[in-house]
């Protein structure tokens, strides 16, 4: 179904890609500093998700509405940048106390997974750049061009995750093992919503190319 050697170059960019620091990893890390390690890999989770709802978008086409109508490009933009700065508020505001103190730390499991869904949908760069990566491996010539999307943006999505999940992981038993101190779990929430608050700026000053 694919092109055998287009799918071994995108292996090797899909790694690339992956392991390489970026808004989604940064808002992972911050989920699993809030929440611990299973809210890090719930957040992982809900950015798989939405890159799998990315990659059948631009199986269809549908992400190709982006480049027709920048009004709706921006428009997303400014959705996704004000969702990003209610995290960040909230992280601010936060006093939960510490766990050993019996107070609620962080996004629950559910919540946290539709955070990294959500943040990930509404950033419309996600999807233009799924309009311009894709496409360069699929081989019309093979036919089952639909097809091809799939398995190409599956691929992506199972890489992205085994990773993303596992730095959320990371991040979350470590910010589990400094959360003792009602000090330390306060700064962690800074943490956090400064990250929120930079990746709202970053998607409102970027350029859509």
């Amino acid at each position: 179904m694919v092109d055998t050697s287009l799918y071994a170059a995108f292996l090797v960019a899909a790694l690339a890609l992956v392991v390489s620091p970026g808004p989604d990893m940064m808002f992972i890390v911050a989920m699993g500093g809030r929440g611990g390690p299973v809210a890090g890999v719930m957040a992982a989770a809900g950015v798989a998700f939405a890159m799998l709802v990315h990659a059948v978008a631009a199986m269809l086409g549908l992400s190709a509405l982006f480049t027709a109508l920048p009004t709706l490009y921006h428009v997303l933009r400014w959705v996704g940048a004000a969702y990003l700065l209610y995290l960040a508020i909230k992280a601010f505001r936060d006093r939960s106390a510490p766990a050993e103190e019996g107070g609620t730390v962080g996004p629950g499991r559910r919540r946290a997974f539709w955070q990294g869904a959500v943040t990930n949908l509404l950033n419309p760069k996600v999807i233009l750049f799924n309009v311009a990566f894709l496409p360069q491996f699929v081989n019309p010539e093979l036919g089952h061009v639909m097809g091809q999307f799939l398995v190409l943006g599956v691929t992506l999505v199972v890489m992205g995750f085994a990773f993303d999940a596992s730095v959320g992981l990371l991040s979350g038993r470590l910010s589990s093992m400094l959360r003792h101190s009602r000090r330390v779990a306060r700064g962690l929430n800074i943490f956090s919503g400064t990250v929120f608050t930079g990746l709202a700026v970053r998607l409102l000053v970027a350029s859509p190319k």
